[in-house]
């Protein structure tokens, strides 16, 4: 699953942006293969979103798309009323293209599943001077960054080099690629090589790479259904697939299978993942003060990689809302976090 966003995908710029939305009873959303939003697809298989939908007396389509970008291009362009995303590109694709997006869930955050790998060496500071494989201006090059930061260095002191995640695992066994940063599953088949290393993970920077169910937010305020169901659907996949009972096991199973692994490769790849199975958990997550370092984070990140567009002057040139105090531009605010209808999951209000 490639979750990232390449420059070239800037023809954003010239969306036709849908009109106000309006109360409607039908909805498309859409998501791509990874271990925090396998649970979209089994949720559709199972019948659970439709009886979500049935409560609130709407229909939503769960629509699979194999290209992780092109389903947020289709959402931007408004062909999708809701798609799963990563925070970094929520604020960088959808946010920066002038559509205004609520990240409804906070499904998970990646715990381990970023990784940089280095070839004969056991300590990051080695990666100075070195070619770095990656795929450029992805959520793995934002956590590189990171990690350089953890060891006083900068972009400055190595070269990147963008590579196709398709890629990545070949060239890793190359003799002159020495280095890399990716993701699972990848990362894990990249670390059976010998002598490789995984010298930063993702796990260092908790909470920073954050994978979300974003919705329109002209929709969503004009269709509170929307919400509900989607949530509702949510946190009750949430609690079949989580604990060792063999029902639980099943859904794990169904997910691994789905998403082209068996249960102990779906386990392992959980296991670096932080996922919010209880509502309140991830309300705690959205009111925290640290989202909103978080965010500039992201931001700065952004705006140095030319992500936030041409027109924009600075890395807070996008608003971003959230409960414990906005970053941004007031006016001009694109993504939004609300803790609302995860509340009311908490609180079986749905």
């Amino acid at each position: 699953m490639t979750r990232t966003f390449y420059s070239a995908l800037l023809l954003i710029c010239s969306l036709v942006i849908a009109p106000v939305a309006s109360a409607k009873d039908s909805f498309n959303v859409c998501w791509s293969i990874y271990v925090g939003w396998m649970p979209w697809g089994y949720g559709d298989n199972a019948g659970i979103v439709d009886k979500w939908a049935d409560k609130y007396d709407i229909e939503i389509n769960v629509v699979q798309i194999n290209d992780y970008i092109e389903s947020i291009n289709q959402y931007t362009a408004g062909q999708y009323d809701g798609c799963v995303m990563t925070n970094m590109d929520a604020l960088t694709i959808p946010a920066a293209g002038g559509v205004d997006s609520t990240a409804l869930i906070v499904g998970d955050f990646s715990d381990g599943n970023d990784g940089v790998v280095l070839k004969g060496q056991s300590d990051l500071s080695a990666i100075e001077g070195q070619r770095v494989n990656l795929v450029e201006l992805s959520v793995s090059h934002y956590m590189l960054a990171r990690g350089l930061e953890s060891v006083g260095m900068s972009e400055r002191d190595i070269t990147v080099v963008n590579t196709s995640d398709a890629d990545l695992v070949s060239a890793f066994a190359s003799d002159d690629i020495t280095a890399v940063a990716t993701w699972n599953p990848l990362l894990s088949e990249i670390l059976k090589a010998p002598d490789s290393n995984l010298v930063f993970d993702s796990s260092q920077i908790p909470g920073e790479i954050i994978d979300l169910m974003v919705v329109n937010t002209e929709t969503l305020e004009a269709n509170p259904k929307l919400g509900k169901a989607l949530t509702g659907a949510w946190y009750e996949i949430m609690a079949k697939m989580q604990g060792d009972t063999d029902d639980a096991k099943a859904v794990r199973t169904a997910l691994a299978e789905a998403s082209g692994t068996d249960l102990a490769g779906y386990e392992s790849q959980l296991d670096s993942t932080r996922m919010f199975y209880a509502a309140k958990d991830a309300v705690a997550f959205v009111n925290s003060p640290e989202l909103k370092n978080t965010m500039q984070r992201v931001a700065e990140f952004s705006f140095e990689h030319g992500l936030l567009g041409e027109g924009a002057p600075d890395a807070d040139f996008i608003g971003v809302e959230m409960p414990a105090g906005n970053y941004g531009s007031a006016s001009n605010t694109q993504l939004r976090f609300t803790p609302e209808y995860m509340q009311m999951a908490a609180d079986g209000a749905l």
